[in-house]
C-alpha cells in the first residue's frame, strides 16, 4: 500500500511540474520568444494543453474574473500540495 503511496506523490510531483511547463509555455507563445509554427513547439504546447485543461478548466469557471491574470495554475498547486501533505503527514503513517 505504501508503494501506491508513493507512486501517488509521484504523480502529483509530475503534474505539478507540467503545470509549470504549460504556464512558462504560454508566456513564451504570449511575448513571440517561441513561435508556434515549428512542429515541435506546437505538438509540446498541445500535449500541454490537453494534460492541463481539463483540471484547470473547473478552476477558471470558479475564480472572478482577474483582467487577463491566470492564477489558476497557482491554485492548483497549492491544492496539489496540500493534497501531498495529508497524504505524507496523515494517510502514509498510519498504512502498513
Amino acid at each position: 500500500m505504501r508503494a501506491i503511496l508513493d507512486i501517488v506523490l509521484i504523480v502529483l510531483d509530475l503534474y505539478v511540474w507540467l503545470l509549470i511547463a504549460a504556464a512558462i509555455l504560454s508566456w513564451l507563445i504570449a511575448f513571440n520568444v517561441v513561435n508556434t509554427r515549428n512542429q515541435f513547439v506546437a505538438s509540446v504546447a498541445e500535449f500541454l494543453y490537453r494534460i492541463t485543461e481539463p483540471v484547470l478548466a473547473p478552476i477558471r469557471r470558479m475564480l472572478p474574473s482577474l483582467g487577463g491574470l491566470d492564477i489558476s495554475p497557482i491554485i492548483l498547486i497549492l491544492l496539489i500540495m496540500f493534497i501531498q501533505r495529508v497524504i505524507t503527514y496523515y494517510i502514509y503513517p498510519s498504512v502498513f
